[in-house]
């Protein structure tokens, strides 16, 4: 039921305007970090299923796909004019258009993900998993700080 209530919470945030949401640097800052975390928390169980860390379970990976493509829409409305800081580098504001792309290509393969965790098969999971992570790590090494 939390899950369902932060979830709910951070759609409605999402379909506000960046500028009503944030009324300070750090709030865009904390806002995508927050989102990235639970996207990131998220996708770590998926990998620990398609690595055999843990047995594979069809409904939690379901369940976890789901809410990879729903935070994979999230974090972006955080990187708006005026919100740089954080882990992100300047060039996510300088080279915006290859930012956007690549955000746009991790939130396709999320969707590919949610489709392969539907299949109930671990080896459909780890396909679709490796080209997720490769989605992600492309913008992190990219635009992301360590």
């Amino acid at each position: 039921m939390k899950a369902i209530c932060i979830l709910a919470l951070a759609a409605l945030t999402a379909s506000l305007p960046a500028a009503a949401q944030f009324a300070k640097k750090d709030d865009a800052i904390d806002y995508r970090q927050s989102a990235l975390s639970v996207m990131a928390t998220h996708f770590g169980s998926l990998g620990a299923m398609a690595k055999g860390d843990v047995p594979y379970d069809a409904k939690a990976a379901q369940e976890n796909a789901d809410i990879v493509v729903f935070m994979s829409r999230l974090p972006w409305a955080g990187f708006g004019p005026g919100t740089e800081g954080g882990k992100a580098k300047p060039n996510v504001w300088t080279e915006n258009a290859k930012f956007k792309e690549l955000a746009g290509k991790m939130e396709g393969e999320a969707v590919k993900l949610a489709a392969a965790a539907k299949q109930g098969d671990v080896a459909s999971l780890k396909a679709a998993f490796g080209a997720t992570a490769g989605s992600c790590k492309a913008c992190h090494d990219s635009f992301r700080n360590r």
